[in-house]
């Protein structure tokens, strides 16, 4: 079952397209990555889909409603802008189950269990009556992740979630963020690619307001990434430099890099893998490490993104 889904969705501003004729479907259950560079469309898209902006043409539905400032979807979609605002003076039980469950109409009772629930597992549970003011960027972005979730909703709109936490952190959020898809449809923007990499089921590219390609990760990953091999020499930068230049002419080498004492030589398809193999052993110089890289989103990001 399809939980979002857009037909030529389309969003200007003025005379700039910031969004064009997006067509997408979103299953249900899953966590979908929306990727692409500054500029691509991506945020317009997440605001479209909250009902907090109106299309110039085209449609969307969340849960089966069509989406809208006054849409009945609304109730269904918790969505944590990139960067989230608060009322400084109110502490965080105050802000979650004082304000977030009266927008909800949420039983007072149930607003507190919930709230105290939720800051638990962003790990706020300890901050939970200091003042919004004193918290920092990452902690903000931690209790916009809960309000997010006050409501149960079927639809999590995320844009750029862990973009402010440290390493850490990310790590514990993503984990999260990947087990929500036992609870909601989770459609997260981010710049990040090893997060999308890590949690999400499919991914979507956007490229100047163009959906460029939608797959599910692994597929993605097989399809459009450039197998590369990795090869260490116990030799001089000089002597490897050469063997990486007459490397260049063997059929299916689409360009070699050389740093330190390692050759990357990346390749239109993993058939090319022999002769390289080849190459090395006839090169007469000590190898400390031969390995074919693992193709990473970013890759296949590039390669798309950049033509």
């Amino acid at each position: 079952m399809n939980e979002i889904r857009t037909e030529a969705l389309r969003k200007t501003y003025g005379d700039v397209v910031a969004l064009e004729g997006l067509d997408l479907t979103v299953e249900a259950g899953t966590v979908f990555g929306f990727l692409g560079p500054n500029g691509a469309g991506k945020t317009t898209t997440l605001r479209l889909l909250a009902g907090l902006a109106r299309p110039s043409s085209g449609r969307a539905w969340l849960a089966g409603e069509p989406t809208g400032p006054e849409s009945r979807a609304r109730a269904s979609v918790g969505y944590l802008p990139e960067e989230p605002r608060f009322y400084n003076w109110m502490s965080p039980v105050e802000f979650l189950a004082g304000y977030v469950g009266g927008l909800f109409a949420l039983e007072r009772k149930l607003a507190r269990a919930r709230a105290d629930e939720l800051l638990e597992r962003v790990g706020l549970a300890d901050s939970s009556r200091r003042r919004i003011g004193g918290f920092s960027r990452g902690m903000r972005q931690r209790l916009g992740l809960a309000q997010a979730l006050m409501n149960r909703p079927r639809v999590l709109l995320l844009d750029e979630p862990v973009s402010a936490l440290d390493p850490a952190g990310r790590r514990d959020m993503l984990e999260w963020i990947g087990a929500l898809k036992s609870e909601t449809t989770v459609f997260m923007s981010t710049h990040l690619l090893d997060d999308v990499e890590r949690i999400c089921d499919t991914i979507g590219i956007l490229n100047r307001g163009r959906l460029v390609t939608v797959e599910p990760r692994q597929s993605l990953l097989t399809r459009y990434a450039v197998p590369a091999v990795e090869v260490e020499f116990d030799a001089p930068t000089s002597q490897i430099a050469a063997w990486a230049e007459a490397v260049r002419s063997v059929a299916g080498v689409v360009e070699t890099k050389i740093t330190g004492s390692v050759a990357t030589v990346r390749l239109e398809s993993v058939g090319a893998c022999a002769s390289i193999q080849g190459a090395t052993f006839e090169a007469r110089m000590p190898v400390i490490s031969y390995r074919v890289a693992r193709p990473t989103l970013e890759d296949v990001f590039l390669r798309l993104v950049e033509g």
